[in-house]
């Protein structure tokens, strides 16, 4: 089994160790590096190449937004989730648009935030759903305020319904027996709107969506 080389970075002593428990507890994940601010994360990026960064929004010399910037620029193989507290939607935004490939709340389940580092290490997104209906909606408001919306390629039937259970916050695993297919199919749909749309993950799939005015659930 490959074993997950993860970098935590975070101001606060005791969510670093706490992490560091969890991750090194798990069976195939080690903990490479950790960083009190963002200027140390970048360095330590630089040199361990981690295949998954843990990064902390709000850190003192350089904010967890401009180091995923940087690692995701020169690191392009490494997988960087975003932790962030239940506050506004603006930070989460912008480490996403920086190249983060999902957020966590601080505090998701330890056995979620394994699940998580997973699913992002294998190529997924990751999406805290009490996070993200409140980044969706703050999307659509700032459309509706007279931000500018973009206009997507089409989506057939079936695309469409896979974009809406993802909104929702569904696994592949939920969204397939909801719409009664197999979770290699569901797979392969969001595949297809990825290269429609140029999305990296589906995270950036949900954000382009609600800009788009594409994602219409009530919140």
């Amino acid at each position: 089994m490959e074993t997950v080389r993860v970098l935590i970075a975070d101001d606060e002593t005791l969510v670093r160790r706490a992490l560091s428990v969890f991750i090194e507890g798990e069976a195939g994940m080690t903990v490479v590096a950790v960083a009190a601010d963002g200027a140390e994360a970048v360095a330590m990026a630089a040199e361990i190449h981690p295949d998954v960064v843990l990064m902390d929004l709000q850190m003192p010399r350089m904010g967890g937004i401009e180091a995923i910037r940087r690692i995701t620029a020169d690191l392009p193989g490494a997988r960087v989730i975003a932790l962030t507290t239940f506050g506004t939607m603006e930070p989460v935004l912008a480490a996403l648009n920086a190249g983060a490939s999902g957020y966590l709340l601080k505090d998701t389940d330890p056995e979620d935030i394994i699940s998580a580092i997973r699913e992002i290490h294998a190529g997924g997104g990751v999406l805290s759903p009490r996070v993200t209906e409140r980044l969706l909606s703050s999307i659509r408001e700032g459309v509706g305020a007279g931000a500018a919306a973009i206009t997507l390629p089409e989506l057939s039937d079936r695309e469409s319904e896979v974009l809406t259970e993802l909104a929702h916050g569904r696994s592949n695993i939920e969204i397939a027996a909801a719409l009664h297919l197999s979770p290699g199919t569901i797979k392969g749909y969001l595949s297809s709107i990825m290269a429609k749309w140029d999305a990296r993950d589906r995270v950036q799939v949900l954000v382009l969506a609600a800009r788009a005015g594409l994602i219409s659930f009530a919140l």
